[in-house]
């Protein structure tokens, strides 16, 4: 699998699965434009591809404004001469609440960001798509939008919006020779997940099948494998990866 000579846009790309999924694919051979909200953040995993290296460049985006959006598709197109592959990962999750006791400025925080940021990064990138030949695209849901959860019913929500948006947009444009899929991550191990305290970790990774949190390369593994042609024939799926949560009961 091999991404030698491709662009690649990655939302979200300056921290967690974002920048795993950025450093794998630079370890791949492409050339990684990485949009995000965290200058510094975004300008240290650019350093550490290129020290690696890989290719890279940064532009400071809000997935929830179009106008970045068509900014980030421009930028990769106007550093690197096109742009051949998305992974959607920018998102947010919201402070536990159930439905009643939830604020409704974070529920329209997280959909604004998790579910329009989201058709907003499509809409830009398939219009590109459309005139220069087709793409691929992987966009960010999770197990939460797959399942009810307790206590985060607006990422739950949105989260499952996107799994719908998924396969809308798969169907519309698979003559197109554009592919659209979404990977749906269980428990992984980010740096949210990180600061947690270690009682809290081991109770998470004990309910897990596999007895472990998944690690965020584990999921740019996965987000890889769809943006590539060796899934060519692969469009409108939720890949779950979640180390068997998905089948408890």
């Amino acid at each position: 699998m091999t991404f030698k000579d491709k662009v690649v846009a990655v939302t979200g790309g300056a921290s967690g699965i974002g920048e795993a999924t950025a450093k794998l694919l630079a370890e791949r051979g492409a050339k990684v434009v990485i949009g995000d909200v965290v200058d510094t953040a975004g300008a240290r995993v650019v350093e550490e591809i290129t020290a690696a290296g890989g290719t890279a460049s940064f532009i400071r985006i809000d997935v929830s404004r179009a106008e970045d959006t068509v900014a980030l598709v421009a930028h990769a197109v106007n550093t690197f001469g096109a742009l051949h592959y998305a992974a959607n990962i920018a998102g947010i999750g919201h402070p536990a609440a159930r439905i009643h006791d939830l604020d409704e400025a974070w529920w329209d925080r997280i959909h604004n960001i998790d579910l329009k940021g989201m058709w907003l990064s499509m809409k830009a990138e398939i219009s590109y798509f459309l005139e220069h030949g087709g793409g691929s695209i992987v966009n960010m849901a999770s197990g939460a939008g797959l399942r009810a959860t307790i206590g985060h019913p607006a990422y739950a929500v949105a989260k499952a919006g996107v799994i719908s948006l998924t396969g809308q947009a798969a169907l519309e444009y698979a003559r197109d020779s554009i592919r659209v899929n979404a990977v749906a991550p269980g428990l992984i191990d980010t740096p949210a997940v990180a600061a947690l305290d270690e009682g809290t970790r081991a109770m998470y990774a004990e309910q897990m099948p596999m007895g472990r949190m998944g690690s965020p390369r584990e999921v740019a593994a996965t987000v890889a494998w769809l943006l590539s042609d060796d899934a060519g024939f692969v469009t409108g799926i939720t890949h779950s990866v979640d180390g068997g949560f998905m089948q408890k009961s």
